[in-house]
């Protein structure tokens, strides 16, 4: 007796497994401290979508922001810089920090701003820096490049995030005076940004649907599996993009459930899993039917 309920036990225990939904890694914090050129990600949601996959996202930006230093007044305020500011918000920041801030400081001062703004970073608990080149359409972002590669080159927590470079080949992207972002600018910056903190490992990469085959049906008889994904952030919700064949249903949770009444063959139909970031993947599934 006591066999039979240690089999029953483990029977119970590898259904649930199998069943379970796949882990995923949990989003990271990821702050970005910016001026008035990477505050139009902020105000243009294609750009925000693209920047926030995968990560729990902290948009902190302001006109006329420096590294260190005074700001200019806007609307009569000015903004604190990077280092008050990372001071004020301490282990509020978390992890990671983006800092795409240049555009208002002195070429002079650059060298030890940066020196004074990752040590600030530091004393926060921040463990990864990504910090953005400048667009180098005055002699002086050339310098202050040259600043930001040396100061990465001591600090091995500092990644260097070059906008200069990506950007070089698309005056598009630019209004007029070649260093503030138009709309596909925005895109683009928000697209450097994410695949640079995916290549650290830092944004969860994108959910991949797994199942490509579904195990064959029976015609008239009671059918039951679940879709599997892997990647992306739990938890996954699942939807179908058209009609499955007569009998069978797919629930939110990726249970496929039902009694086949189409007859039997072999039948294609397309799904899409959504993360809890509303990052979307379809993929085309087979599935017989067998008399």
């Amino acid at each position: 007796m006591k066999g039979v309920i240690a089999a029953l036990v483990a029977l119970a225990a590898l259904t649930i497994a199998a069943e379970s939904p796949a882990r995923t890694a949990r989003a990271q914090h990821v702050t970005l401290i910016g001026d008035s050129v990477a505050d139009a990600i902020a105000g243009d949601q294609s750009a925000v979508a693209i920047l926030q996959q995968g990560v729990a996202l902290d948009l902190e930006v302001a006109p006329c922001r420096r590294v260190e230093g005074v700001g200019c007044p806007v609307d009569g305020v000015r903004p604190p810089s990077v280092v008050q500011f990372v001071q004020s918000m301490g282990s509020k920041l978390g992890d990671n920090v983006v800092v795409a801030v240049g555009y208002n400081d002195f070429e002079e001062q650059y060298a030890g701003n940066l020196e004074d703004a990752i040590d600030a970073l530091a004393a926060a608990g921040v463990k990864r820096i990504f910090w953005l080149t400048l667009r180098a359409a005055r002699h002086p972002y050339v310098t202050m490049n040259a600043d930001i590669t040396e100061a990465a080159a001591r600090h091995p927590q500092m990644t260097v995030v070059d906008w200069n470079v990506y950007s070089r080949s698309h005056p598009t992207w630019f209004q007029t005076d070649g260093l503030h972002l138009l709309g596909a600018g925005s895109d683009a910056m928000a697209t450097l940004i994410h695949n640079s903190l995916l290549a650290a490992g830092v944004a969860a990469k994108p959910p991949r649907i797994v199942t490509s085959v579904l195990p064959a049906a029976h015609h008239g008889k009671a059918y039951r599996t679940r879709l599997a994904a892997t990647a992306g952030v739990a938890p996954y919700q699942w939807s179908l993009l058209e009609r499955a064949p007569a009998g069978i249903h797919l629930a939110p949770n990726g249970t496929v459930t039902g009694t086949p009444r189409a007859k039997p063959g072999r039948y294609t139909f397309s799904v899409r899993v959504r993360d809890a970031f509303r990052t979307m993947v379809t993929r085309r599934l087979t599935f017989r039917i067998l008399a």
